[in-house]
């Protein structure tokens, strides 16, 4: 059984700028207040995509972040959020934690597209 949350959306910055504002990780809580996790990255690939891990109930959750140009001035973001083979217990449980933290996605990232729109460091 597996678990995921996706969501895509476009900031009219250039990837240059989308990147360096999105891997200051030290600022994420001025897009997303009340972030803390503990995490490891398992893939970095500069102006493309990082992925990292972290632990939720005992459950690996995999975290992508991918970056594609769409021209010289606007780039498009995904965040892709997975738990993969899980037993049902686990399952249920991850919905419920799938569920809230889509819900806090969905207020952050106008956040941060406002942010990066705007040129913020």
């Amino acid at each position: 059984m597996n678990v995921s949350i996706r969501r895509e959306f476009v900031v009219d910055a250039p990837l240059e700028r989308a990147w360096q504002h999105l891997a200051r990780v030290e600022a994420w809580p001025s897009w997303a207040a009340g972030l803390k996790a503990r995490f490891a990255v398992t893939e970095f690939v500069p102006k493309s995509h990082w992925k990292w891990i972290s632990n939720f109930l005992g459950a690996t959750i995999h975290y992508d972040h991918r970056f594609e140009p769409i021209n010289h001035d606007r780039t498009k973001m995904q965040f892709i959020i997975e738990a993969n083979d899980l037993g049902f217990g686990k399952f249920l449980l991850l919905k419920l934690y799938a569920a809230m933290y889509g819900k806090n996605l969905d207020k952050a990232i106008p956040n941060l597209v406002a942010e990066i729109n705007a040129g913020m460091q």
